[in-house]
C-alpha cells in the first residue's frame, strides 16, 4: 500500500503527468486536423435532342442558378408524319428556367443544328453564340422569320473564350463537312466537359485547316471530368476518308460523262464539295447552274463571307442553261436524301418547273443516304432511270465522304482527351451504344459511361453521375405556319383517314322539331369509288336514317348521342362488307 501510494506523488512531479499532457495532446492534435470534407461541385446537363435520333441536337448545361446551350436543330419528318414539315424539340423546360439562361452557342450551320433556333428565339430572346459562317447561316433564318433586328448575334472564332455566368467556354476549331465547326471545352467549378460537336479528323481537308488536336491533348492533361462526342459513325471502322479525295473522283466522272449534260445532288451545306465542283467544272470549262433554295443562300453567303471562291463568271442562272450546250453546263442541286419536294425529286418525277431531265444527263448524288432515307433515295434513282438517265450514286464512286469520325478517329480523341466519365452522343440508340463499347475498350469503366435519351438530366461530379428526374422535352411540330398545334389526335387522325378514307353522313333537320328534312346523304373520300358502289351507299344512308330515329328524342336533342349511334352503326356496316374501317363523320344542318 505504501507503495501504491507513492507512485502518484512521484509520478505528479514528472512521469505520469507528462504521460497525461501528452496523450491530452495528441488527442486536441487530431481533432485540429480533421477538416471536414467539401462535398464535389456538381453540373447538371440536360438532353433535350439529338440522342436516340438523328438530328434536333439540343444539350442544355445547369451549374446553381446559371444555364446555357448547345445548338438549337431541328429534324425532317419520317413517312408516320403525314403533313408535317419540321421537327423542333420541345423548349417547354427552356421557357420555364428563362430567368438562368446567359446564352446559347452553336457548334456549326448544319440544319440539325441551328434549324429551331429561329422558334426558340420567338420564346426567349437570348445571346446567340457562333463562328462567322455558321452566323452567316443563322441571319438567313432569323430574316425569314422577321427576328433579325431584335436577335442579339454575337461572331467568335476558334480559341476564343465566353464567360456565361460560372461557366466559360472555349471554341476548339474541328473538321466537318461545313466550315467554321466547332467543339468546346466547357469549364465550371465542377471540372472540364469536352463537348466535341460533330466532328472527323482531316489530315488534308480543302481549307486546310485540319483539326486542332493539340489543345484537345492539353485539356487531357489538365483533367477531363467528362467527355461528349460524335456517336453517328461509331459503327464504321477504319478513318474517315478525307473530303479533298472527292475532287478526285470528280475529275475521273466528269471525263465519264463526255458529252453529256452533268446534274450533281448534294448536301445544299457542303461548301467544300461544292467548291470542288466548281473548280473542276472550270478546269473542263463548264459553266455552274445551281437549283435549290437552301443551295443558292449558301452559294451566296459563303462567297459573301469568303468560304466560297467562285470562279469567275462560272456561275449562271438556271433560266440561262438554254444558252449552253450540255457538254458545257454543270447543275448543282439539292435533294441528295430524296426528300419530297426537294428539286432532285421533282426533276426525277418531271415535275420541275425550269429544268427538264433527258437521257443525255448524267447524275451523280454525291451523298450517303442519312439512315431511315434509303427507300427515297431509291425511289428517285428509280424515277431517274426510267427516263433513260445513268446515275451514279452511294458507293458505285467516291463521290462522297462523311463528315463523321469513324471508329479510329473516335478512338483517338478519347485518348487524347482522357475523360474520367464518358457520354455518347448524337445518334440512334446503336450508334450510342457502340460508341459506349469503344470507350470501354480504350479503358474507361463502363460505371463511367453514360447512355442517355431526350428528357434525360444528369449531375455529373468527380464522384460519378447521377441521373436525376427527366425535364420535359420530346418533339414540336411545324406544318406551315403553325408551331404545336400538331399533336398526336390530329397524326392519329391524319394517319387514319391514309390507311382508310372517310365517310360523311349529311342530315338536313327541321330547326323546330328536329326531324329530318332531306338525307341522309353519304360522301366518300379515299374509301370507295361510290360509282361503283352505289348499293353500299345506299344501305348506308338506310343505317344512317335508322339509327338517327332509334336515337333521337325531341325533348332533349342530345345530338352527340345521335351522331355516336350513327357513328357505330355505319362502322359496323363498313367492315363487315369491306373489312376496312373508315372514319365516320355526321354532320347535322338545322334548316
Amino acid at each position: 500500500m505504501a507503495n501504491n501510494n507513492k507512485m502518484p506523488n512521484k509520478a505528479s512531479g514528472g512521469k505520469r503527468n507528462s504521460k497525461r499532457r501528452y496523450y491530452t495532446y495528441r488527442k486536441a492534435s487530431k481533432k485540429s486536423n480533421v477538416v471536414p470534407q467539401k462535398p464535389k461541385e456538381k453540373v447538371k446537363i440536360s438532353f433535350l435532342g439529338g440522342m436516340n435520333e438523328i438530328g434536333k441536337n439540343m444539350t442544355l448545361y445547369e451549374y446553381e442558378n446559371d444555364m446555357f446551350i448547345v445548338d438549337c436543330g431541328l429534324a425532317f419528318p419520317t413517312a408516320d408524319l403525314p403533313g408535317v414539315d419540321l421537327v423542333i424539340p420541345d423548349f417547354t423546360h427552356i421557357v420555364n428556367n428563362q430567368e438562368k439562361l446567359k446564352g446559347i452557342i452553336i457548334t456549326h450551320g448544319h440544319e440539325d443544328h441551328i434549324g429551331g433556333l429561329a422558334y426558340l428565339l420567338k420564346k426567349v430572346n437570348i445571346p446567340v453564340y457562333a463562328t462567322k459562317l455558321t452566323i452567316g447561316l443563322i441571319k438567313g433564318k432569323l430574316e425569314e422569320h422577321g427576328l433579325l433586328g431584335s436577335a442579339k448575334l454575337v461572331e467568335i472564332k476558334p480559341r476564343d473564350n465566353i464567360t456565361l455566368g460560372h461557366f466559360n467556354i472555349e471554341l476548339i476549331h474541328v473538321n466537318h463537312s461545313i466550315p467554321d465547326s466547332v467543339g468546346l471545352s466547357i469549364r465550371c467549378p465542377a471540372g472540364i466537359i469536352i463537348q466535341t460537336g460533330d466532328f472527323k479528323i482531316d489530315t488534308t481537308p480543302v481549307d486546310g485547316e485540319m483539326i486542332d488536336l493539340p489543345r484537345f491533348a492539353e485539356y487531357g492533361k489538365k483533367g477531363v471530368l467528362a467527355l461528349l462526342s460524335d456517336s453517328t459513325n461509331a459503327e464504321r471502322p477504319g478513318t474517315t476518308m478525307s473530303e479533298s479525295s472527292v475532287g478526285e473522283s470528280f475529275e475521273v466522272l466528269f471525263r465519264k460523262a463526255k458529252k453529256r449534260r452533268i446534274v450533281i445532288a448534294t448536301f445544299a451545306s457542303n461548301i467544300h464539295r461544292i467548291q470542288q465542283i466548281m473548280d473542276v467544272a472550270e478546269s473542263r470549262g463548264r459553266k455552274v447552274a445551281v437549283i435549290g433554295r437552301s443551295l443558292e443562300n449558301l452559294v451566296s453567303v459563303g462567297a459573301e463571307l469568303g468560304y466560297l471562291n467562285i470562279p469567275e463568271k462560272i456561275l449562271i442562272s438556271i433560266d440561262k442553261i438554254k444558252n449552253y450546250t450540255d457538254d458545257k453546263l454543270v447543275i448543282i442541286t439539292t435533294g441528295s436524301q430524296g426528300e419530297p419536294m426537294s428539286a432532285l425529286t421533282k426533276i426525277a418525277m418531271g415535275e420541275h418547273r425550269k429544268f427538264t431531265i433527258t437521257p443525255n444527263d448524267f447524275v451523280i448524288i454525291s451523298a450517303t443516304p442519312i439512315p431511315g432515307n434509303e427507300k427515297m433515295v431509291g425511289n428517285v434513282v428509280n424515277a431517274l432511270m426510267k427516263r433513260g438517265v445513268e446515275v451514279i450514286y452511294e458507293n458505285m464512286y467516291e463521290v462522297h465522304v462523311s463528315g463523321h469520325a469513324c471508329q479510329q478517329d473516335l478512338k483517338l480523341m478519347i485518348g487524347l482527351v482522357k475523360p474520367k466519365f464518358f457520354i455518347p452522343v448524337h445518334g440512334e440508340q446503336k450508334h450510342l451504344a457502340k460508341h459506349a463499347y469503344l470507350a470501354n475498350s480504350m479503358g474507361i469503366s463502363s460505371d463511367n459511361i453514360f447512355i442517355g435519351d431526350i428528357g434525360n438530366c444528369i449531375e455529373v461530379s468527380e464522384d460519378g453521375i447521377k441521373k436525376l428526374d427527366n425535364v420535359p422535352s420530346g418533339e414540336v411540330y411545324v406544318d406551315g405556319y403553325g408551331v404545336g398545334d400538331v399533336g398526336n389526335i390530329v397524326l392519329n387522325d391524319r394517319k387514319h383517314l391514309s390507311r382508310d378514307g372517310i365517310i360523311v353522313v349529311v342530315v338536313a333537320l327541321d330547326s323546330e322539331n328536329g326531324y329530318i328534312v332531306s338525307g341522309p346523304d353519304i360522301v366518300s373520300r379515299g374509301f370507295v369509288f361510290v360509282k361503283e358502289n352505289e348499293e353500299l351507299m345506299e344501305e348506308a344512308a338506310v343505317v344512317a336514317e335508322r339509327a338517327f330515329k332509334s336515337t333521337y328524342d325531341k325533348r332533349y336533342r342530345d345530338w352527340n348521342a345521335v351522331k355516336t349511334k350513327i357513328r357505330d352503326d355505319i362502322s359496323h356496316l363498313m367492315y363487315e362488307r369491306t373489312k376496312r374501317s373508315p372514319m365516320i363523320l355526321p354532320i347535322f344542318m338545322e334548316v
